[in-house]
């Protein structure tokens, strides 16, 4: 399926090719924190403030936390109108992550 190295996301798998990338991907899955996340967001899209209570850390940790997700295609993240201003929101699809050892 996957010839060149990389993360790439199908059908709600993601898939991890190349040392370097299953590194990262190990690296970033490593965290009960980011862990926990992950399965919150997947039961629906939340913003970070709502992710920051679920995980008992600041907006700013929650944040940092996302980013790490986001940079790997774990999740994806958007802006909405917010009560003031914008908020972020978090959701995922990804149900598996399938790394290539070959």
């Amino acid at each position: 399926m996957l010839k060149k190295e990389g993360i790439f996301e199908k059908d709600g798998t993601l898939y991890v090719r190349g040392i370097e990338y299953i590194n990262r991907v190990a690296n970033v899955l490593s965290s009960k924190t980011r862990l926990k996340i992950l399965k919150l967001i997947r039961e629906k899209e939340r913003d970070i403030g709502e992710i920051a209570e679920f995980i008992g850390q600041s907006k700013a940790n929650a944040s940092a936390q996302i980013k790490r997700l986001e940079d790997i295609g774990l999740i994806k993240t958007s802006y909405k109108p917010g009560q003031r201003g914008v908020k972020k929101v978090c959701w995922t699809n990804i149900r598996e992550v399938r790394i290539i050892l070959d």
